[in-house]
């Protein structure tokens, strides 16, 4: 049997990315990889569930966490999304759904795999049946990015457009670690408070909440709220944002309380900001990037 602290359940997607300037690349992407480098760098014993098609087996290598903790399957279908950039802080974007991979099942899971949290890193919604998220319920605490609830393909232009989760209030008390951005949260619950739409959350079973900005991170376990500042000195690495920042954050809160876990999930995603692609830093250059930038320990309740 192999232990992890956190098993991350996804795929890896091919992004055809376009600028604001009209610019196109072309670059292996998607919440898993995101999330397991973050939690990898920072120490965590992680593993990545991942499937594609047998012509993009290789998409596994981009994985930073060692190979033993990969957990891939061959399917029909891989991921790949197109994204415009309509601005170059990269907050507003139009995506298109090229193809979705395979959806994730119970026979996904590796029966010689346990963790202390599962965490559902989707991109799409239809990655994940409600019936996997209660079974893992079952092994160990969720922790579930909302997008993958939201963020809808239509099956024949593939445009992609967001709407509310129908059985968010069914499946919400099954969550102990909910992740939404701010726009996410006013789909969810009707308003642009985020503070607001933290409580709500939480009131309809969530039992911990992260909603992130781009200018701050909110934390919210139903007892007290906290934010932090993003402090990066530029968005080069804008990419992967929420999901550095919830992977971190989750497998710190497996040893530490709410604002010590928050303070590093905020400075860890300033740092990967400032550099495309993954985070492949150590904790000491974290923990460097925290004495320059984060000496005067900004978490603050409100």
């Amino acid at each position: 049997m192999k232990n992890y602290e956190t098993a991350v359940i996804g795929h890896i997607s091919e992004d055809i990315n376009t600028d604001h300037e009209g610019n196109t690349v072309r670059i292996l992407g998607g919440a898993v990889l995101f999330a397991t480098a973050a939690a990898g760098a920072l120490g965590h014993k992680v593993a990545a569930i991942t499937k594609a098609a047998p012509e993009d087996a290789l998409r596994r290598g981009s994985l930073l966490i060692p190979a033993e903790d990969v957990y891939f399957r061959e399917e029909a279908r891989s991921t790949s999304i197109m994204n415009r950039y309509l601005t170059a802080d990269k907050e507003r974007r139009i995506c298109k759904c090229v193809s979705q991979g395979e959806s994730f099942g119970i026979g996904d899971l590796p029966a010689d795999l346990t963790a202390k949290i599962y965490h559902f890193a989707g991109l799409i919604y239809g990655d994940f049946p409600d019936e996997l998220i209660k079974y893992c319920a079952g092994k160990g605490d969720i922790a579930l990015d909302v997008q993958t609830c939201l963020r809808h393909a239509d099956p024949e232009s593939g445009d992609m457009y967001f709407e509310d989760w129908k059985s968010k209030q069914e499946m919400l008390p099954y969550v102990r670690y909910l992740k939404t951005d701010a726009a996410e949260a006013e789909i969810m619950t009707g308003t642009d408070d985020r503070k607001e739409a933290a409580k709500l959350l939480f009131s309809w079973g969530a039992k911990e909440i992260l909603i992130t900005h781009n200018t701050e991170v909110l934390a919210y376990d139903g007892k007290k709220m906290y934010v932090c500042p993003i402090r990066a000195r530029n968005l080069s690495g804008r990419t992967g944002r929420g999901d550095t920042t919830f992977s971190a954050y989750i497998n710190e809160r497996l040893g530490n309380d709410v604002p010590s876990s928050l303070l590093t999930a905020t400075a860890l995603v300033s740092l990967k900001m400032e550099t495309p692609g993954q985070f492949r830093g150590t904790r000491a250059d974290l923990d460097r990037y925290v004495a320059e930038l984060y000496a005067d320990r900004p978490v603050r309740e409100i």
